[in-house]
């Protein structure tokens, strides 16, 4: 019965966690408005891996917004990780998958390795 306890006690921390993952990757405010405008034009697109990528055309600033995003994502999902005795791995495949659903109509993202407008 403990055991069940401390499962359930473990799902409970990561979900949380996992929904403070998703408000940090949809929070315009911590990254200004250029990663809203990126995703509004078209420039970057979220994955399935959980983390941003470049649509099309890669210039400096889409490179230097997409690494500084990913850096922060990555950091974050090695907490939750860490914190759960979870891996990595099963952090981003969830936020990619949050990220893919609450992508807002317009916006790219990237299914089985192709772009998608939602």
């Amino acid at each position: 019965m403990k055991h069940l306890a401390e499962q359930a006690s473990l799902f409970k921390r990561f979900y949380l966690s996992v929904g403070l993952v998703a408000a940090l990757v949809f929070s315009s405010s911590l990254w200004a408005l250029d990663l809203h405008d990126a995703k509004a034009q078209g420039l970057v697109g979220e994955t399935i891996s959980g983390y941003l990528a470049p649509v099309g055309s890669v210039t400096p600033e889409i490179t230097a917004l997409v690494n500084s995003v990913n850096t922060q994502r990555n950091a974050q999902y090695q907490r939750i990780a860490s914190q759960n005795g979870i891996a990595v791995s099963d952090v981003e495949a969830l936020a990619g998958k949050k990220a893919i659903e609450k992508s807002a109509p317009g916006h790219y993202v990237n299914i089985a390795g192709q772009w998608q407008k939602k």
